[in-house]
């Protein structure tokens, strides 16, 4: 059975960082792109960054550009988001998910991916 399950959330302070970390079971992630996405309460689920299975390219919203890091370890069949300088406004349940196939490229489009986590929280507040 396929499964994603991320872990890492947590209240930081602002200017803080974490790492959220995804969890792949019952497929190997080399033939998967991944991405991470973010939903605020009362706002739509956005893309926040992706890597991509063939060539590893990765992209990023502009709102965390520089500050966010996306990475995967295929040894390990994990996928990581390094957060770091925290706002307030990063605060959401953050998913990650999958797309199926051999890309060179990603899109943070959430309509594309397949398999989707249960989400973890991330709170920024002093």
């Amino acid at each position: 059975q396929l499964q994603l399950v991320e872990s890492g959330g947590g209240l930081v302070q602002p200017g803080g960082s974490l790492k959220l970390s995804c969890a792949a079971s019952g497929f190997t992630l080399d033939y998967y792109t991944i991405g991470w996405f973010r939903q605020a309460p009362g706002k739509e689920r956005e893309g926040v960054s992706c890597i991509s299975s063939l060539l590893g390219s990765s992209d990023y919203a502009d709102s965390v550009k520089g500050r966010f890091t996306i990475s995967r370890d295929t040894a390990k069949n994990m996928a990581y988001l390094q957060m770091n300088s925290l706002k307030p406004e990063d605060t959401a349940v953050y998913y990650c998910a999958v797309i199926h196939g051999l890309f060179s490229g990603c899109v943070l489009s959430s309509d594309d991916y397949e398999y989707w986590g249960q989400g973890t929280q991330v709170t920024v507040s002093s």
